[in-house]
């Protein structure tokens, strides 16, 4: 196992709060994480049939087995539990007693805002950032490879070949986590669907012709893809809406939150064949913002993120809003850099500057090349550092 960079936030969560709930996709190392944080609390797996079944017809003879506190695995299979939960830390609020771990945000996130609110702090793991990363022992080591690679840790703790494991990840999502999370009648027009999905990340969502594309109704389309949601596969990227000078596209951005899995879904299973596929840079940008969601949530830090188009000029890939500081960030998948790539940035941090809200804009160019640039108005970074520089800072605080 390598060293996440959430343990640190996790440590100091359990020390404060009663329980901690750690949310994530499957397979993120969740599991992994919180066995290893806390070795002496019992670790129970509510995937396990007959821990489930006594979790959901005996609760408190349940609990009562493990007074002494426990990690619960994937707690959504049984959401019963929760409110007898919420009796025993109330009775025994002891800092860290139990760790929940759980797959599915909605349903889970559900049960706590009924019956743990205040007693537990929620964060977030997703699979693991560059940072995490290189802390294997063979990491990708240029960008197209990290991109088909993807993040997810067992490819690289196992050397499991990418495109082998993504599948598998697929068809055990599709055939048995869909079902559960809603009832999907046509799973082969759902797989479609998904497909369609990975061919739109980094594009505005259009509900409308998503549906149309795939055959299925807009209320379906808008219901499937709050499933892809609800699993951390993919994040809907709102748009910015402070200024009001100019009109804006209110649609938000879809973006997969691994790299690998898009492209495995795209058809892609080498580097070689994404270097020159048309949704290389797409492919890009959606990893550029998936890795400064990992910045915010393996911190503990809350992202408010958006992306900012003009419904006549203005685009910026992404806009990171850190109280009365900005930073406003383009992403170009290539190896150089043109000046030209700079100016939608500077255009950005004059409007913003406006705005009384808004004290300082820094500008980020981040690009598939190797050397990092320091201009006079904005940093130019390449893919290698993205993971160097901290997205989580406030306005009046240095890098």
């Amino acid at each position: 196992m390598i060293a996440r960079t959430l343990a640190a936030t996790l440590e100091q969560a359990a020390r404060l709060y009663p329980a901690v709930t750690v949310i994530g996709p499957r397979q993120s190392g969740k599991t992994t994480l919180c066995r290893a944080v806390f070795p002496d609390l019992a670790y129970v797996s509510l995937e396990r049939l007959d821990m489930r079944e006594l979790a959901r017809s005996d609760p408190r003879g349940f609990l009562a087995e493990f007074s002494d506190g426990a990690i619960l695995d994937e707690v959504q299979r049984a959401p019963e539990l929760l409110g007898y939960l919420q009796v025993e830390l109330d009775e025994h609020p002891e800092p860290g007693r139990f760790i929940l771990t759980g797959s599915e945000h909605l349903v889970l996130s559900a049960g706590i805002s009924q019956s743990l609110a205040g007693r537990t702090e929620v964060l977030h793991l997703l699979p693991p950032g560059l940072e995490e990363i290189r802390r294997f022992p063979s990491p990708p080591a240029s960008l197209l490879d990290t991109l088909v690679t993807g993040a997810y840790p067992r490819i690289h703790d196992r050397g499991i070949p990418p495109d082998r494991w993504l599948a598998d990840y697929v068809a055990t999502y599709v055939q048995r986590d869909v079902r559960q999370i809603l009832n999907v009648g046509d799973l082969q027009t759902f797989t479609t669907f998904v497909r369609f999905c990975a061919g739109r990340t980094a594009r505005e969502v259009n509900l409308s012709s998503l549906g149309s594309d795939c055959g299925i109704s807009h209320n379906t389309a808008r219901s499937w893809l709050s499933i892809l949601e609800t699993s951390y596969l993919v994040f809907r990227l709102p748009p910015w809406a402070r200024s009001h000078r100019k009109r804006l596209v209110k649609a938000p951005k879809l973006h997969w939150l691994d790299s690998g899995l898009v492209c495995h879904l795209l058809g892609i299973e080498s580097a070689a064949q994404l270097a020159h596929h048309p949704l290389r840079g797409a492919v890009f940008e959606s990893w550029v913002v998936s890795e400064i969601i990992k910045a915010h949530l393996h911190r503990g830090v809350d992202p408010r993120l958006h992306h900012v188009r003009q419904t006549r000029g203005l685009k910026i890939d992404l806009v990171v809003e850190r109280g009365r500081l900005l930073f406003a960030i383009e992403c170009k998948s290539g190896a150089t850099v043109n000046e030209s790539f700079l100016g939608a940035l500077r255009t950005f941090r004059s409007e913003a500057l406006l705005d009384e809200v808004t004290e300082e804009v820094r500008l980020f160019l981040v690009y598939g090349g190797e050397e990092a640039q320091s201009r006079s108005d904005a940093d130019v970074v390449s893919w290698e550092r993205v993971a160097d520089v901290d997205w989580t800072l406030r306005a009046g605080e240095s890098a």
